[in-house]
């Protein structure tokens, strides 16, 4: 019996375009279920060593949720590059001023860490309001749980 390899430029294995509304929805959890559409570990022919995932593109990321106290409590933390430049922000000044990068970056921490992870982010779009621009791809509208 052979192994079955599939093909992730192959005509059958096309990618699809998906939109989400994170509207109410908790940051992690909107961050998680991307993630995995990102990867295509909900397609049968997923492959580990492949990018066989779909684009995604992420509206009203403004409305998104943060559970408990998180908004207070946690920080985003970043390194300038010079003596003593580490650097914390509060999420409640990142969520008021860059809601989007905050989700991009919930989503870039659960994707590999690695050159197919890289490849992988490429695939993902990020807006805080309703509107975005790839109306031409005709994204389908997808509903995620939690």
């Amino acid at each position: 019996m052979k192994t079955y390899m599939a093909n992730p430029d192959a005509a059958e294995h096309a990618k699809k375009w998906y939109v989400v509304d994170a509207t109410g929805m908790v940051l992690g959890r909107l961050a998680s279920q991307v993630a995995m559409i990102l990867k295509g570990k909900h397609k049968p022919e997923y492959m580990v060593n492949e990018d066989m995932g779909d684009h995604v593109i992420i509206i009203n990321c403004s409305e998104v949720v943060l559970t408990g106290r998180k908004l207070e409590q946690k920080h985003y933390k970043y390194f300038t590059g010079h003596v003593g430049g580490l650097r914390e922000i509060k999420y409640e000044k990142v969520m008021a001023e860059k809601p989007d990068f905050a989700v991009y970056k919930a989503v870039k921490g659960m994707l590999p860490k690695n050159a197919l992870g890289a490849k992988m982010l490429k695939k993902l779009r990020v807006y805080a309001g309703a509107e975005h621009e790839q109306i031409a791809q005709k994204p389908e509208v997808l509903v995620l749980e939690g």
